[in-house]
Parts: structure tokens; sequence; C-alpha cells
């Protein structure tokens, strides 16, 4: 995890001190001299005696978010707002794409559209190999199977919602990741949050790497189960926290844990990092507990023919008992996967409700998939795959180095195509941000929840869709407004 140099984190603490500090004498004025409520709403009405349902006074989110995000974040500028976040697009993803204008008459509480749009160089996208937009071999495709199974289902797969196009996909991702069967689902955040509470509950103990996605601390808490967290990629950590949970047992009655499961990423999607994988799978055999991986951000975007973060590691697929993915990134698709053992799947046909209520996943999505998969492997007769592979790796390690060069603090490991460069200050996210759009780049910046509150940051995202020279413009803006803005914090390399 990122440390911010000693002068930078004085200033951040300051600035958000001034931001909440002046927030909280505004909401107490403003509830003196116009006995409102905190929400800003009367107080008359039929919810008079109602509990404010949204906001409150003790909501720090709701508070952040009125006094930080919307009147930090988004400014006018030439008439039109020029905002940081939420940002309309009017194309597909592609390494290009056209950002929408818009404003507000409201102070940002709400957006209008306008009828302008700037094209700019794509670097926030999950689009990893490319196959966001049209392509020769998925595209035709997609569009046959939209004429021929419609667009939805309009049912559950144990309903009426089950087609040989999703069978084929679970038996292609299940052969594709090295495990004996699979299934999948309709969203991705879903695959964490509904999947982990089918297959632990009460009795159980999950340990997280303290840096897991929302879906995985979610699905945790839903479970029922107790939760240990370990220190970010830190395989010493978690033999300590196995170990004293092992010996301690469950709380109060100190009886066995019914199973112990640990869960960690393949790329952590705000760290670009790589999971040690080989440790902890080292850890998890000694003390024989579970392994759960989500490689929403490594699946088909690392690794020589796309496996993820096992095959770039030489992890054996079979010592990872639980093998989870999405296909909002790589494939171009939505939904997403799990990949296990014939029995483990069998039992989640069973239990988990995403699989038993949720409407299955679009056909056309299915399609999508099943075409991105066959072009990875050369399955469509060609080397495109393989080209793609090769392009993603080599654009990642390309961005990455030249962005160190150039001082900024950039995190994760080689290969990765997540980059996080650190931008720490407050006023730093949005002078970035809008700087870089000018210049026609955009770009994702990342602040609290999504990361600690000092730890703000902006999230690269490197694609194979993207030329060198597409890669060389965005250097240039990056390096300007670097320099602009004061985010350089390592010295130059020579």
């Amino acid at each position: 995890m990122a440390r911010p140099p000693f002068v930078t984190a004085v200033t951040t603490l300051l600035s958000f001190g001034v931001i909440f500090g002046f927030g909280h004498l505004r909401d107490f004025f403003r509830r003196m001299l116009r006995s409102v409520h905190f929400a800003g709403e009367p107080a008359g009405g039929d919810l008079k005696d109602y509990a404010p349902i949204g906001e409150g006074p003790e909501d720090f989110y709701q508070f952040y978010v009125r006094r930080f995000a919307r009147r930090i974040l988004v400014r006018p500028v030439a008439g039109v707002l020029q905002d940081c976040f939420g940002r309309p697009i009017a194309s597909a993803p592609d390494a290009w794409f056209d950002v929408v204008e818009r404003y507000s008459n409201d102070s940002n509480k709400t957006f209008h559209r306008t009828a302008r749009t700037s094209k700019c160089l794509n670097l926030g996208s999950y689009n990893y190999l490319g196959f966001s937009a049209a392509d020769e071999y998925c595209t035709p495709r997609v569009l046959h199977s939209l004429k021929k199974y419609s667009a939805s289902t309009c049912s559950a797969r144990v309903d009426g919602g089950n087609t040989k196009l999703h069978v084929e996909l679970e038996e292609q991702v299940a052969r594709f990741v090295g495990k004996p069967a699979a299934i999948v689902f309709g969203m991705g955040y879903v695959t964490n949050s509904a999947i982990i509470p089918a297959l632990i509950g009460k009795g159980g103990l999950i340990i997280s790497d303290s840096l897991n996605h929302n879906s995985i601390v979610n699905g945790a808490r839903g479970s029922g189960a107790s939760i240990q967290v370990f220190q970010h990629n830190n395989p010493k950590h978690l033999e300590d926290v196995l170990r004293e949970q092992i010996a301690s047992g469950r709380p109060r009655i100190n009886r066995p844990w019914k199973k112990i499961l640990v869960i960690v990423e393949g790329i952590y999607s705000m760290e670009g990092e790589l999971c040690k994988l080989p440790e902890i799978i080292a850890v998890c055999k000694k003390y024989k507990v579970y392994t759960y991986v989500d490689e929403a951000h490594s699946i088909g975007a690392i690794g020589k023919t796309g496996r993820g973060v096992c095959e770039l590691l030489g992890v054996d697929p079979t010592d990872v008992d639980i093998m989870m993915g999405t296909f909002t990134k790589s494939f171009g698709s939505y939904g997403g996967y799990i990949a296990a053992s014939k029995e483990i799947i069998c039992h989640l046909k069973h239990t988990c409700p995403a699989h038993i209520y949720a409407t299955s996943m679009s056909p056309p999505a299915v399609q999508q998939v099943i075409s991105a998969i066959k072009v990875i492997l050369g399955e469509d007769g060609s080397n495109r795959g393989a080209k793609k592979l090769a392009q993603i790796r080599e654009n990642s390690n390309f961005f990455r180095s030249e962005l160190q060069k150039m001082g900024f603090e950039v995190l994760g490991d080689n290969d990765s195509p997540v980059m996080p460069i650190m931008l720490y200050n407050p006023a730093k996210i949005p002078a970035f941000s809008r700087e870089c759009l000018r210049q026609h780049v955009a770009v994702v910046v990342v602040v609290f929840p999504a990361t600690p509150l000092l730890l703000c940051r902006a999230r690269i995202c490197i694609s194979a869709s993207h030329s060198r020279e597409d890669l060389v413009k965005g250097l240039e803006v990056i390096g300007k407004v670097g320099d602009l803005v004061g985010i350089k914090y390592l010295p130059v390399e020579a």
C-alpha cells in the first residue's frame, strides 16, 4: 500500500480538515437559521415525525458526498460543468471514445446533458483485450444469437432461462481455467456477494485480504460466518492469523471451525498488484483450509494464454478450490463465473439464490464471451488472440515504466494492466481529471470510500486496442498535467 510523503500527508490532512470543518459549520448555521432538516428538506409535511431514511448528521458518507464530491470535484467551466465522476459516453468504450458534456442548475445535485461530445483517449475502461468494440469474429455471432434467442430469456436458469449457449459457456469456462465444472451468473458483483453465503455460514471462518473488493466484503458479511482480516498480500500474517484461529477455535465454545475459507484476488483493482498466490496456497495447504481466488481483473488479461494469475505465477489450478472471475473486463460482456469441482458446482446450482431466482445472462452476452474465449485460444482460426495477449503485456509494461521514469508514484506490478497514479491531496484530484479531459485524455479518479481517505489516486487501465501512438499521446498529456498539478512525488529517472 502507498505511503504519502510526510509533507504531502500533512497538507492532505489539513485540506480535508478545512473541507469538513467548514462543512459542519455550514450545516450548523443552516439548521439554526433556516430550521430545516440535515438533508435540506422542510421539517413539516407527512414526514414530520419520521426519522431520516437516507441522510443524517451521523452519516459520514452522505456528508462526504455533499461537502466534498459535489462541491470540490465539480465546478462550472466556460458555462459547461466539467465533472469528474459519472461522465456519460456516447460510443463504444474502445481505445478512443466520445465523452458527453453536461451541466447542472442545482448545485450539482442533478445533471443535464448537452449535444456536445469530446473525443478522448480512453484510459479508464476495463477493456483489457479490446473486445468492447465491434470485432470481426465476435460481433456477427452475437448478432446471430440476438436474432435466434432474443435479448433476454426473461426467466431464471432453473425455469425457462437455460439455453444451449449457457451450457456451452460453462463447459468452455471450466476448460479455459482448468477446473472440472463451472457455473455462470448475470452479474460479477453478485457472483461474489451471493456465492460466498452459499459456500460457508455460521460456524465457519472467512479470512479475507484487507484490500479485497466490496463484493467480497458484503458476501462475507452476509454469510453469517466469522470474519478475520489479514494484512494485504502478506502470507506471513495470513499464517499467523490461521494458527491463532485454529488454536483458539470458535468464540465462547472453543470448538473447531466447521470450515475455513481464505479469500484473495488475482489482481487488486485499486492497487494493480498481483496476488502472492504461490505463497498463500502453500500456507493454505499447510493448514488444510479452502482457497477462493477472485480473478475479475486477471482472467484473460495476464498469463501466456490469458488464463490468469495461476498461469502467470505457475500455480496449478487444482490447488485453488474456488476460482471466481467476471466477463466484464477482458471478454467485453457482463456477468461472472465460479469454477470448481463438480460437487461444489452441483451444490451451488441447488442452493445459490443468484442461480435459482435471478434472470439468466442475456444470450447475446453469453455468445460474446464464448466467441472472445475462442479468439483468445486461437479457435477462430487466427492468431489474433495471441497478438492481443502480447499487446496488453507490452502496452502495460511500457506505460508503467514511462510513468515511473517521469517521477509519478505508480502502484502495482509488471504485466498488470491496472496502474494507479497517487494523487493524495483533494485539490489535485479535480485538477488532474479536468486538465486531462481538456487535453482529450479521459482518466478515472478514485477517492474515498473506494480507497482510504488519504490515498486518493487516478487509476489507469491499459488495453490491447491502444496503439503505441495512443500511449505516447497519453503519456505526453499526463506528464504535462503532472507537472502542472504537482503530483510527481518521486525523483525523475535520468
